[in-house]
């Protein structure tokens, strides 16, 4: 069937839509990851074309995944980090979202102090375990936007969580339903994308996501999160560690917005500054950083990499202060006691 889309005003073939493949046994991509060589990237030769969005922008996880790798910040250290990003991000909010923890009495407290300075950006959200008393600690805290974990490679599904594809898709949707019922907008973390069977699980399940949202009239955010670092820039590669591939995917076969879509990236590759700036070209609004990196394993996204990523490709700072860079590299040194490597750029 022909029909003229409505993102390029072209005739086209209608768009395939792919059903869950339940499979027996997992698919690890063996070949591609073998566990005693190198990562291998595989090419294909199939391209995919540019689209970046009409606006794009910065969400920080500095204290969420930024605190998994070194000693928590204290809350007073989490206020004042909250105010120099705020700074940082300027007036028109291009660093748009921070996340927290939410389970101690010390998270809770942060995320109040912050609340209570009655800063427009960066807006605050949280990460939670996909439960009715967590969705309901959200809605309390007065937070209209949570994370939740949906692992999505067979490595997860099948290893850790010991169910099927279908169990775990039953299973992230009934989570999702419950957040709906809290009245809270999901943000699916669709964990180790890169070694996950994109059109045999990630399309199908992302597609029934896009359905409850539908039937909610509440949107979920897709957070597509390259949890080892595995994805690669370079057009022609194959799925999955395709970054163009999988953006192009969820926008093209699950009809995610732009607005909806952020990368999630981790640097054990070298690879988190070019990979999160390919997903703004093809398509993804939000990058998902970290102040100086910081980060589980080898770090995240940097995010003052990618104020002046966003610059560069924008021809504009677009009111952001990146002045404030060097004071928050300061406040690490001298307040935090984290020693910055001297040879990291902007911040050494």
């Amino acid at each position: 069937m022909l029909e003229i889309s409505q993102k390029t005003n072209l005739l086209e073939q209608e768009t395939f839509k792919y059903s869950l493949q339940d499979v027996e046994e997992p698919n690890l991509y063996r070949d591609v990851y073998p566990y005693t060589d190198v990562p291998r990237v595989a090419f294909n030769h199939r391209r995919v074309p540019i689209g970046m969005p009409e606006d794009i922008w910065i969400t920080d996880t500095s204290f969420r995944d930024g605190q998994q790798s070194v000693e928590p910040y204290s809350v007073q250290q989490i206020v004042d980090l909250f105010k120099l990003m705020s700074r940082l991000g300027g007036p028109y909010g291009i660093i748009r979202q921070t996340e927290f923890f939410v389970y101690s009495k010390k998270d809770r407290e942060a995320v109040a102090k912050c609340q209570e300075l009655g800063l427009k950006f960066p807006e605050i959200t949280t990460w939670i375990r996909a439960s009715k008393e967590d969705f309901k600690l959200v809605r309390d805290l007065g937070i209209r936007e949570t994370g939740i974990l949906v692992s999505c490679s067979d490595y997860h599904i099948f290893k850790k969580m010991k169910m099927t594809r279908r169990q775990c898709m039953e299973h992230y949707l009934a989570a999702v339903s419950e957040a709906f019922e809290a009245g809270v907008m999901p943000r699916c973390h669709l964990e180790d994308i890169t070694r996950a069977d994109f059109y045999g699980f990630v399309v199908p399940f992302v597609n029934e996501l896009m359905k409850l949202s539908a039937q909610a009239n509440i949107p979920v955010r897709i957070r597509a999160c390259d949890t080892m670092g595995y994805g690669v820039p370079y057009p022609e590669v194959a799925i999955p560690r395709s970054v163009p591939g999988i953006i192009y995917g969820l926008q093209h076969y699950s009809d995610v917005s732009s607005e909806m879509l952020e990368w999630h990236g981790h640097n054990d590759f070298y690879k988190a500054v070019t990979n999160a700036t390919t997903a703004w070209l093809y398509g993804a609004s939000g990058v998902n950083c970290s102040l100086l990196g910081i980060g589980e394993r080898t770090g995240n996204i940097p995010l003052e990499a990618m104020v002046f990523e966003y610059a560069s490709m924008r021809g504009s700072l677009d009111g952001m202060d990146p002045t404030v860079i060097t004071e928050i590299a300061d406040y690490f040194r001298n307040e935090i006691g984290y020693q910055v490597p001297p040879m990291t750029p902007f911040v050494g």
